[in-house]
């Protein structure tokens, strides 16, 4: 009995030096990891708010979805620039949030997409634009970098025809499953503020984000609610500093990360998918994607010498949009028109079209 008694405490006391050692976006309890969740003192999410399809397809009726005439770059010109700056630094915008940065050796994607729908199988939003370019066009890719689980932002169809298998791969922890199951074969899961240096000129971190993680309904594995981490990443290259921001949400990580880096040269942040006023009954509020003006502000905070505004123009995410200008042009233009309150020029922001590739020093400049 008495035995038993002290192997108890044993293990109440391991558990507690567990609980101890994990960071505090890590959960466990007893021991055992339960899920994570964002940073400490960040928004939280409303237990008791419960989301209306219903509503939120009704209100998507009324978006009118305006796609400006040069938008979308034709697809026959995107391959001819690819050609032009192969030996440049380059950034290129396939959509959503998809980019190619071409640094030095290294080519990267950030959170492929280029299926006709985010949603498994045929569910989910249908793209109303189409990719800069499909699978089998794309240069050869050195490194993926992918934020989180939901379907806009990871596509196992993309996943599974990508046609550069031998790419590393890095994925906040237990995203990895997706590209291991599908053949890729240096899969790198990290935690925030773990670093992988690529080469010698080239590294990249795991940072916060605002956000949450879940694919599937299941209360099990890494789709379930949490069960996943996610996060932004900072790339490092030749002392410059590039955050992908995406998705996010604005809370105390963009102050917190702008003194811990020193500010970066380039910020490029989700300003889609953030208006549900019909379901929230608050205008322009989400916790988990900032609007036009938090993205300014998260900018601001990280100290972001220049921005690109991503998470846009290729799916009905959000209701953002219902008034004349539509949902490209809106988020767009509230950047511009709020840009000087935050402290930026109309010129730090570097708006993309789909398709469109500019020179790494021309952003930077």
């Amino acid at each position: 009995m008495r035995l038993l008694f002290y192997f108890v405490i044993l293990n109440i006391l391991l558990s507690i030096k567990v609980m101890a050692e994990k960071p505090y976006h890590h959960i466990y309890e007893n021991g055992k990891f339960i899920q994570f969740r964002n940073y400490e003192g960040a928004p939280i999410r409303d237990k008791n708010f419960k989301w209306s399809y219903k509503k939120f397809n009704e209100a998507k009726k009324n978006i009118n979805v305006i796609i400006p005439k040069d938008f979308v770059v034709p697809r026959e010109i995107v391959q001819k620039n690819l050609k032009k700056y192969k030996n440049e630094d380059f950034i290129l915008w396939i959509n959503h949030a998809s980019f190619i940065f071409k640094l030095g050796d290294t080519t990267i994607v950030s959170d492929l997409i280029t299926a006709p729908n985010a949603g498994p199988l045929f569910l989910g939003p249908r793209r109303y634009t189409p990719p800069a370019l499909e699978l089998d066009q794309l240069p050869k890719i050195d490194l993926w970098i992918n934020s989180h689980l939901h379907y806009d932002h990871l596509s196992v169809s993309d996943i599974r025809n990508f046609p550069y298998k031998s790419a590393k791969v890095l994925v906040p922890l237990k995203n990895g499953s997706y590209f291991r199951k599908n053949n890729f074969k240096d899969v790198n899961e990290l935690d925030w503020f773990e670093t992988i240096e690529i080469n010698k000129n080239l590294s990249v971190t795991l940072t916060p984000s605002q956000h949450w993680n879940k694919r599937s309904i299941l209360p099990f594995g890494p789709g379930a609610t949490d069960k996943a981490l996610w996060g932004s990443f900072l790339i490092n290259y030749k002392g410059k500093k590039i955050f992908f921001g995406c998705d996010t949400g604005y809370s105390n990580i963009y102050k917190m990360m702008g003194e811990k880096f020193g500010g970066v040269d380039l910020i490029l942040i989700n300003t889609g998918a953030y208006d549900f006023e019909v379901i929230t009954g608050k205008k322009d509020f989400s916790i988990f994607h900032t609007n036009p003006e938090e993205a300014l502000q998260a900018a601001k905070d990280i100290k972001a010498k220049k921005i690109i505004p991503m998470h846009y123009g290729s799916f009905l995410l959000g209701l953002e949009g219902r008034n004349s200008e539509g949902p490209i042009n809106e988020p767009r233009n509230r950047l511009l028109r709020n840009a000087e309150k935050y402290g930026y020029t109309k010129q730090d922001i570097k708006i993309f079209n789909i398709g469109q590739i500019t020179k790494l020093g021309d952003l930077l400049n």
